[in-house]
């Protein structure tokens, strides 16, 4: 096979998921939905960019706010959008979805004239197709003459460039008008329409794949053996039936006389949660070796992993396996009784689906509280020091802002979603204790995916029960902030008993932490002036998390020339993300400002001023 730039192109369905958050619960009765992306196609398009696959999607999504989340979701996921559409007339599609339990899934399907449904033969590039390894399409968008003819425009241009074809019967009957609205989680019903219409497609794929449900439409006879022979009859392709938790069988020659024949792949032992996505991780984890031709039986073994994994996990997309945990359990399958209760998955799913962050921060933080209203009893001067210094920020050109809610409100209103944000949860005092207890959870689900959760951990404390104590509200809120998908940075001071800084303690304090089971995204530490410090640091993280995302320098009140030495030497170190300090540069101007000694103009010109040295002194120790 020719060098191509993509080793897949994913055709179709691009919608938004809406999963009811409460399981066991009516959809009619549900109160709280989760956002994620869905439509199978998409989800097949993660599934095999996640695997390592070069994946693009070529679809369209509505000129609204869920057409940019399905665009920027797919980008976030290293899918190429250049091929996404945006329908300036229709809606995104929509679907709202319950996990009433482990066989029933009722979802209602708003895909009315929506905009994945109007894809036409006009939006398909055939020099695009030609640049993929895979095309890959569904049944689905072969239900109406719209999206019937571009699909098959897809296929022409694939068969024209030697693309191989993959169809994923994907057979849903509502979306072929042969159910009601409430009926959407309908998988199978008897249709020779639909049968005779897919037969015209199969002869032109490679690969067709399908639940027995799917093979029995496609093939049209409701004996799955029959039905395989019906679609042998009319393609050469190979053939995938997947069978839940028993895994999949695979047909690359002729038909023999029984099922069992073909080549047989036994799943992965697995309790089911919600088998909604399980297909589309199945034939992601089967492209993510067909596309680089792998043999039948690596393929096989990948996609009931993948499925298996994705069963036993909520929504759809956020659950596909990344290519470092489908590995791992691979590689440790016979050790691995149940897929969905070992520990060692659950972690790397969460470290390596982690939202990626900006390679270097350079961050002011001024999210202090006590210290400043201990030079002020007047709260609307310290909320319009706050807007002031996040003007210099700006001025500055920082990457991120480090501010609370108490007094820099009206800063997170305006710069969330453009700048980096994180944002304090511990509550001012000597004992950490967090905003809104004892509803942490429910605080931090008030707060924008945007803002990473900072928690200053003073360590170590005197142990007079305080470190208990400490411990456990520190490994609730790393839980909390697991479940609600919400980056941790977590700020380490190692202490002595009259509150000076031990230099040296941090990565002591940090395995600590890492027995615990605590893994945040981001370390916030104050580096001393040595080179061995920094290995420490280094090896500390490779050993628990090489996945985290790094440490940020951060300037305990020390002198810039102090401060610029240390970041001389944490410069160099691949884990260094980058620096967020605040006091050495905006403290001494605020002391003025608040005193009336100097005035808006020159707070801002001094703040940013004392910041971009910083950012010289940062970037000048890079060489």
């Amino acid at each position: 096979m020719s060098e191509r730039d993509f080793d897949l192109l994913s055709v179709g369905r691009a919608a938004v998921d809406l999963y009811g958050a409460e399981l066991g619960t009516p959809l009619e009765d549900v109160q709280s939905f989760e956002k994620s992306l869905g439509g199978s196609p998409a989800n097949v398009a993660v599934g095999a960019s996640r695997l390592g696959l070069d994946v693009a999607m070529l679809t369209r999504v509505g000129d609204e706010h869920m057409g940019r989340f399905v665009r920027q979701t797919l980008a976030r996921e290293g899918v190429d959008v250049s091929q996404v559409a945006t329908d300036p007339h229709r809606l995104t599609a929509l679907v709202l979805l319950a996990i009433r339990d482990r066989d029933t899934f009722p979802l209602i399907f708003y895909r009315e004239d929506c905009a994945d449904m109007a894809l036409c033969e006009d939006d398909v590039d055939a020099a695009f197709v030609a640049r993929a390894r895979v095309a890959h399409v569904t049944g689905t968008h072969f239900s109406t003459p719209t999206v019937d003819a571009a699909s098959r425009a897809v296929i022409r241009a694939a068969k024209a460039a030697g693309t191989r074809v993959v169809i994923d019967i994907d057979y849903r009957p509502v979306l072929w008008g042969l159910t009601g609205h409430g009926l959407g989680e309908e998988r199978f019903v008897e249709s020779a329409r639909v049968t005779e219409h897919l037969k015209t497609v199969l002869p032109d794929c490679d690969l067709i794949v399908g639940t027995e449900e799917e093979i029995r439409i496609a093939g049209g006879h409701p004996d799955p053996l029959e039905a395989l022979r019906a679609i042998r009859a009319v393609s050469e392709g190979t053939i995938v039936m997947k069978r839940g938790p028993l895994g999949c069988v695979v047909f690359e020659g002729p038909i023999g006389d029984g099922v069992e024949q073909g080549f047989v792949a036994d799943g992965a032992p697995v309790e089911v949660l919600n088998v909604l996505g399980a297909g589309d991780a199945f034939l992601a984890g089967f492209l993510s070796g067909w596309a680089r031709g792998a043999p039948i039986a690596e393929c096989c073994r990948r996609a009931n992993a993948a499925g298996a994994l994705v069963v036993s996990r909520h929504a759809c997309a956020p659950a596909m396996p990344t290519k470092v945990e489908l590995d791992d359990y691979l590689a440790r399958a016979a050790d691995v009784p149940r897929i969905d209760r070992d520990e060692r998955i659950a972690v790397l799913h969460r470290t390596t689906t982690r939202r990626a962050m900006p390679e270097t921060l350079r961050v002011l933080a001024f999210d202090h509280r006590t210290q400043l209203a201990a030079l002020t009893e007047d709260t609307a001067r310290i909320e319009r020091l706050k807007l002031l210094i996040a003007e210099a920020a700006v001025a500055g050109e920082a990457d991120g802002m480090i501010v609370d809610d108490r007094y820099g409100r009206e800063v997170l209103d305006r710069f969330t979603a453009r700048r980096w944000i994180a944002r304090p949860i511990e509550a001012p005092g000597p004992e950490l204790a967090f905003l809104g207890e004892p509803n942490l959870e429910l605080e931090l689900r008030r707060w924008s995916t945007h803002h990473v959760v900072k928690c200053l951990v003073r360590d170590p404390i005197v142990d007079d029960g305080r470190r208990a104590r400490q411990d456990a509200r520190i490994v609730r809120l790393a839980r909390a902030c697991e479940g609600l998908g919400r980056a941790l940075m977590l700020e380490v001071l190692p202490l002595d008993a009259n509150g000076a800084l031990v230099e040296g303690a941090a990565p002591a304090a940090m395995e600590r932490l890492y027995a615990l089971g605590v893994r945040p995204e981001l370390w916030k530490l104050s580096p001393p002036e040595d080179e061995a410090w920094w290995r420490a640091v280094e090896a500390t993280i490779e050993r628990h998390d090489p996945h985290c995302q790094g440490v940020m320098m951060l300037g305990y009140d020390r002198p810039p020339d102090a401060l610029g030495r240390a970041m001389a030497i944490g410069r160099r170190s691949p884990r260094c993300r980058g620096f967020a300090v605040g006091r050495t540069i905006f403290f001494a101007a605020s002391k003025q400002w608040l005193a009336g000694e100097i005035d808006d103009r020159a707070l801002v010109r001094e703040v940013e001023a004392r910041f971009v040295d910083l950012v010289r002194r940062f970037e000048g120790s890079a060489g």
